[in-house]
């Protein structure tokens, strides 16, 4: 068969971390090959919905009005859920810091058709059902091996970025490793059909003979349920119960009723869904934890969960592996253009391998926090009253958010190393749409002087000068995934010649 047109970049995977990375490069003028082993767009329920920073990073690339069909800007959230027991954080953001727990209700499916359309708009090609089968991994390049039911070919190309999930042939082929831990859990989970009568005013199950189930995650001394309702459609409900199991034999909703059962003591008198599907019906055998040793090898890099994978407990999946994909985004494309600087490339891994550790860590511990046990019983209770206090509900959110750790740009303005805030403009515009190109931005917020730095950074940076009441900085150098890089409070000459070297350290060397 003829080959796909070869490119500066193949990505395996054509799920949601694949399809933005695809987007990220197309935006730097870069039209990756993205293959995927299935034969169009996976329809199977996972993910249902982006919770965290990564709502504020779609609304960076003018994606989140589109995506969610609101006309203003994502609103954080004040209340969420760690381990089924509630964060109230109405009182844990004051002053300067600001909430940065966000969520958008979308089916992963949905979430990849939009991204596949983004795509398409950008001239990115997904080659359907073409499955990478093996590479060869050299300084200069990276041959792949693919099939497809075409016939079999190879291509050739500098990166290699893997895509391609928890079981990844890219990571397995190179030779990553990816240690961790896998908890002795056995999960159900199925969209079912719940009878009217159970159902109480305030959106929770009214059980006959046990009591209340609550939307989200609810812990009982003898299993875990989760109850859900995500809009029109099916409810979707899962229990997990602790121990090794034997079951082998595909999933039912007589399987879930029993395990429910189990848990709660009654029998609970679930259907099968109507409608349309998909539906989701799955068991899930273990709960992996686990992180790649390394995200990158030479010409080869990881994204989503080739890199790490965890429990679902509060969605941090779509979160981490999105945010991912816009710090490696500008990073690689800055490479394959010629003007990254030494070393950028490395930062991928050095950023955000601590942000996967981080994931690792709260979700095992939710996972620990909901296990049966009078003990467990008796810590979720001071956990309970520790998160009562802003201070502590506050830092947990920052935490499942992914904003809890600062990167080190090598500035030490307050501002530098965090995502950039929420900014308003005197003239309307807003900071997010600075940065719908993908490209970075030198914010020039007192006399212009700074924007005057970047003349010979102009191809790759936009100089902004704009005005607002009680700026945060006077100027600001905004990556393009949305970090701050460099801020400065006063622009005076020795502070100029620090920008010129965040300017350099970030994006290379002027033009001459």
């Amino acid at each position: 068969m003829t080959a796909p047109a070869t490119g500066p970049v193949v990505i395996a995977g054509a799920g949601p971390n694949g399809l933005m990375l695809a987007c990220e490069l197309a935006l730097a003028g870069i039209r990756p090959v993205v293959l995927d082993a299935l034969p169009g767009p996976s329809s199977e329920p996972k993910a249902n919905g982006l919770v965290g920073q990564v709502v504020r990073m779609l609304d960076l690339r003018g994606l989140y009005n589109r995506f969610s069909g609101d006309g203003g800007p994502p609103q954080p959230v004040p209340a969420w859920m760690f381990a089924g027991m509630a964060l109230d954080l109405s009182l844990s953001f004051t002053g300067a810091r600001a909430n940065p727990m966000y969520a958008m209700l979308m089916p992963q499916p949905r979430l990849v058709r939009l991204l596949l359309e983004r795509a398409n708009e950008l001239g990115v090609q997904v080659h359907w059902g073409h499955q990478l089968t093996g590479l060869d991994v050299r300084d200069d390049a990276v041959t792949l091996t693919v099939g497809s039911v075409d016939g079999d070919y190879s291509l050739k190309t500098d990166y290699l970025v893997g895509a391609d999930g928890g079981r990844s042939i890219v990571r397995k082929t190179v030779g990553i490793g990816f240690p961790g831990a896998t908890s002795p859990t056995m999960t159900r989970l199925a969209h079912v059909r719940i009878p009217e009568s159970l159902r109480a005013t305030d959106g929770s199950l009214q059980i006959p003979g046990f009591g209340r189930i609550s939307h989200g995650h609810n812990r009982f001394d003898r299993g875990m349920v989760v109850f859900g309702e995500f809009g029109p459609g099916p409810a979707l409900l899962g229990t997990m119960e602790f121990g090794p199991s034997a079951e082998s034999w595909p999933m039912t909703i007589a399987e879930l009723r029993k395990s429910l059962q189990r848990i709660l003591g009654v029998d609970v008198p679930l259907a099968e869904p109507q409608g349309p599907g998909p539906h989701a019906l799955r068991r899930i055998d273990g709960q992996n934890s686990r992180q790649a040793d390394r995200y990158r090898a030479g010409r080869v890099l990881l994204l989503g969960d080739a890199a790490h994978v965890h429990s679902a407990i509060g969605g941090p999946g779509l979160n981490l592996g999105l945010q991912d994909t816009l710090n490696l985004g500008w990073k690689l494309a800055a490479e394959i253009n010629g003007w990254a600087p030494e070393g950028l490339l490395d930062t991928y891994e050095s950023e955000r391998k601590p942000l996967g550790q981080r994931v690792m860590m709260h979700s095992m511990s939710q996972i620990a926090l909901v296990s049966p046990g009078p003990e467990v019983a008796a810590l979720r209770e001071l956990f309970g009253e520790l998160i009562a206090m802003p201070e502590v509900s506050g830092h947990i959110a920052e935490l499942l958010a992914g904003t809890d750790v600062r990167y080190d740009v090598g500035d030490d303005h307050p501002l530098a190393g965090w995502l950039v805030p929420d900014l308003r403009f005197d003239d309307g515009r807003r900071v997010a749409a600075l940065l719908h190109d993908g490209r970075a931005v030198l914010l020039d917020l007192a006399d212009g002087a700074a924007a005057a730095a970047a003349r010979g950074w102009s191809d790759r940076i936009d100089a902004v000068t704009a005005s607002m009441p009680e700026p945060p900085a006077a100027a600001m150098l905004i990556r393009p995934d949305g970090y701050v890089a460099w801020a400065t409070d006063d622009v005076v000459s020795q502070r100029r010649t620090d920008l010129e070297a965040a300017l350099s350290r970030w994006f290379g060397a002027p033009r001459r």
